[in-house]
């Protein structure tokens, strides 16, 4: 039988401290939620079958994370897997989080994997909001949805940090499979897309010119992605490598 440990909200923080201190310099950010938080989110078929005290942290990466911990990765190692180098490049930090808390299990649920029917392991928006990271702006957000707004139209959220804007990216979750912290505090995310007008000028960028950048900049952010990073996302992940300089594997 599978033990599990019951900890408390100071020390469901302390575990956060740590994460944090291991990676902040490298330009990721940590917080922490249950797996009650995200279950009552989300449909059914999304569920995260675990108890719903069991603590679980979401992993944000900065404007930092590109000069900080990408760049250097990719010149220690040589990134020829199947994956993207910024993907191997977050394993990898994920994996220093699991040695550090050696003695847990811990599940990694990256933002980029899907289950065999290929639905996303993890919706990662809806992870960031319920964990006090981003506020995810839905459509329903909106008090008064402007008419040209087809009922039928599918309209796509998005996640605003109060520090950085849109200028961020959802990496996954960690996952402490025998940890629970039944008492741990909920942080709502601030609203700092505050009124409507706003709400539909960002949602309005993002579903129909995400690629000009614009959206990122809804709210004025503490950084932004440097020229260089922004030219990375905006190649086509196929030919990412080569505009790294890494051969890929024949």
């Amino acid at each position: 039988m599978t033990t599990h440990t019951i900890i408390d909200n100071n020390d469901a923080l302390s575990i956060n401290k740590g994460i944090r201190e291991l990676l902040e310099h490298a330009g990721f950010e940590s917080y922490p939620f249950k797996v009650s938080w995200y279950n009552k989110s989300v449909e059914p078929v999304f569920h995260l079958g675990y108890h719903g005290d069991t603590l679980a942290f979401i992993i944000i990466s900065t404007p930092n994370m590109y000069e900080n911990a990408f760049k250097p990765f990719v010149t220690r190692s040589k990134c020829l897997g199947v994956r993207d180098p910024i993907d191997e490049c977050v394993a990898h930090h994920f994996d220093q989080v699991k040695n550090l808390f050696s003695g847990e299990k811990i599940t990694c649920i990256h933002d980029f994997e899907l289950t065999p029917t290929r639905r996303p392991k993890i919706l990662v928006q809806t992870a960031s909001h319920i964990a006090g990271a981003a506020y995810y702006y839905q459509r329903n957000d909106v008090k008064e949805q402007p008419t040209r707004w087809d009922k039928k139209s599918r309209i796509y959220g998005v996640c605003i940090h109060p520090k950085w804007g849109g200028w961020f990216g959802l990496r996954g979750v960690l996952i402490f499979d025998n940890v629970q912290c039944p008492e741990l505090s909920q942080t709502i995310p601030p609203d700092v897309v505050d009124t409507d007008a706003k709400k539909i000028e960002l949602l309005e960028r993002f579903n129909n010119n995400w690629q000009d950048w614009t959206f990122r900049d809804i709210i004025p952010p503490d950084g932004r992605y440097s020229e260089e990073q922004k030219l990375y996302f905006a190649t086509a992940p196929a030919e990412r490598k080569k505009l790294l300089g890494i051969e890929e594997l024949s």
